[in-house]
C-alpha cells in the first residue's frame, strides 16, 4: 500500500473521439510510474459505438471505474487522482462536483465551450468542485482560450493551477513529454488532504 499523505493512483479517461490508447495517456502511464495509472474507456467506445453516451452515463461509468481500481489496488478512493483529455478530464469533473471522492483533478485540454462557440460553457459544475485542479492547455485551442479558462476557472473552489503548452492546439500533439512533466511535477506538490 502508498503512504497515507500520497495519492493512490491516477485514473484517466479519453477524449470523445479516442479511446484509451490514446498517445497522451499512454505516455503518462509510463512517465509517472511507479505510480499506478489506469486508462479506460467509456461504455459507448466498449460497445463499439463512436458517439458518446449522455453525461449522466458516462459519470456513472467513472464511479464504477474508480471504485473499482481504488478496491484493486486496495487504497481509499479519496486518495484517487482522476482526469483525462477533453471530454473524458470534464466528467471526471462533473463526478467530483457530483459528491465524488478524489485526491485531485487532471484536465487536459479542457473542453470549456466548443469552437467558435463560446456562448456555450461547460463550467455550471466547477463552483462545487473542491479538490486540487491541474489544466494543461494549449495556447491556440479553439475550445477555449487562457483568458477565458482563467476567467471561469476562478468559481472553482479548490487550488487551481494552469500549466500552458505555447501555440498548442486542443490535440496538443508532440508535446507528450512536457504533459508528463507538467501533471509529475503538480503530484509531487500537491498539498496533504485536508
Amino acid at each position: 500500500m502508498a503512504r497515507a499523505g500520497r495519492p493512490g493512483g491516477l485514473l484517466l479517461t479519453p477524449g470523445a473521439g479516442s479511446d484509451r490508447d490514446h498517445h497522451t495517456l499512454v505516455a503518462l502511464e509510463e512517465g509517472l510510474a511507479p505510480l499506478p495509472v489506469d486508462r479506460v474507456d467509456f461504455p459507448y467506445r466498449k460497445e463499439g459505438r463512436r458517439a458518446p453516451d449522455r453525461a449522466p452515463k458516462l459519470v456513472e461509468s467513472v464511479r464504477a471505474d474508480a471504485a473499482a481500481f481504488a478496491a484493486a489496488r486496495r487504497f481509499r478512493q479519496d486518495r484517487l487522482l482522476l482526469g483525462g483529455r477533453s471530454m473524458g478530464g470534464r466528467i471526471c469533473s462533473m463526478a467530483v462536483a457530483e459528491g465524488m471522492k478524489a485526491r485531485g483533478l487532471v484536465l487536459i485540454s479542457y473542453p470549456l465551450h466548443p469552437p467558435g462557440k463560446p456562448d456555450r460553457l461547460r463550467v455550471e459544475h466547477f463552483s462545487a468542485i473542491e479538490v486540487p485542479c491541474l489544466f494543461v492547455s494549449g495556447t491556440r485551442d479553439p475550445f477555449g482560450s487562457p483568458e477565458e479558462l482563467e476567467a471561469h476557472t476562478q468559481a472553482i473552489a479548490g487550488p487551481v493551477e494552469h500549466v500552458w503548452i505555447e501555440r498548442g492546439r486542443h490535440g496538443l500533439d508532440g508535446v507528450d513529454h512536457l504533459i508528463c512533466s507538467a501533471v509529475g511535477d503538480w503530484i509531487t506538490r500537491l498539498p496533504p488532504p485536508a
